[in-house]
């Protein structure tokens, strides 16, 4: 990565945790990195694209960490249970950021973000089953999935109340008593058939791509039928109005989400919309 856009994204990632995405501008970012607003678009075509290049560079840092142990002489278990707390000090070094992610419901979600979540999600799962293969050996093949979920389920849990208070939980307490957890639930699985099996994985993960990466045959279906609907309203000249709006904002590579909602609010008096409104703000996951 080259400095002055690594330079960007830090500087991006402070303005974004103290201000919020939709309340830090380009302008912004750009004088706080010491560049005209200009010289940002020679690194970044939209603040959509930045948000992507801070995702993909938490990513590969919090990689480098947690696989920097492997060259040190750990047995599985220790080297397992290292690199899980290097996950979570990793994510608290940047606790504000990821707060900020999780309340701020105007982030854009476009398919280039869905896409690298659902890669991030993948990865994780092969770390888990990884880790968990080289404790337990060949006797949890069967239900590797099952006890990746299980984990997954344990770790968000605690990380949600690491997050919001950190000093009242040690990482090096956690991910130790996490896994003589995983240790009783290992033994108790071993007789039970498995819920989840590859191909089952495999059929959720390809049904969940094929709704949120293909939006758009689907959106523009709901958007048919809405204005449809519309027209058989009487006065709804406003209501083409909005709807006009709601359309070319979503045409758009990112729509923002303010404009999406706040054109769905004109239609919250008219029940006969009301489900309309509520599929598209499924869609493009907020609330209305």
């Amino acid at each position: 990565m080259k400095e002055k856009d690594k330079l960007i994204i830090e500087t991006a990632i402070k303005l974004f945790a103290h201000k919020g995405f939709t309340n830090t501008s380009i302008q912004e970012i750009a004088h706080e990195s010491g560049i005209s607003k200009g010289a940002f678009y020679l690194h970044f075509k939209s603040k959509d694209s930045l948000l992507l290049s801070i995702l993909e560079y938490y990513y590969e840092k919090l990689q480098a960490n947690i696989f920097a142990h492997h060259d040190q002489d750990f047995q599985p278990r220790e080297l397992f249970s290292t690199q899980l707390i290097t996950l979570l000090d990793t994510l608290l070094e940047h606790k504000e950021f990821i707060i900020m992610q999780s309340r701020e419901q105007a982030i854009p979600i476009n398919d280039s973000v869905k896409a690298f979540i659902f890669k991030m999600q993948e990865d994780t799962h092969k770390f888990y089953q990884q880790g968990m293969r080289s404790i337990y050996g060949e006797r949890i093949d069967d239900h590797l999935w099952d006890l990746s979920m299980i984990l997954d389920g344990l770790l968000q849990s605690y990380i949600k109340l690491l997050l919001i208070n950190p000093s009242q939980l040690e990482t090096t307490k956690m991910v130790p008593f996490i896994l003589r957890r995983l240790d009783h639930i290992v033994d108790g699985i071993s007789n039970e058939e498995p819920l989840l099996t590859g191909k089952i994985v495999e059929n959720f993960v390809q049904k969940t791509k094929s709704v949120f990466l293909s939006e758009g045959p689907k959106i523009q279906s709901v958007l048919k039928l809405l204005r449809q609907n519309i027209e058989e309203i009487d006065k709804h000249e406003d209501l083409l109005v909005s709807l006009d709006v709601l359309e070319a904002e979503i045409n758009k590579e990112s729509p923002r989400l303010p404009v999406l909602q706040g054109m769905l609010s004109n239609f919250k008096e008219y029940p006969q919309l009301e489900k309309f409104r509520k599929e598209i703000s499924s869609i493009y996951q907020f609330k209305i």
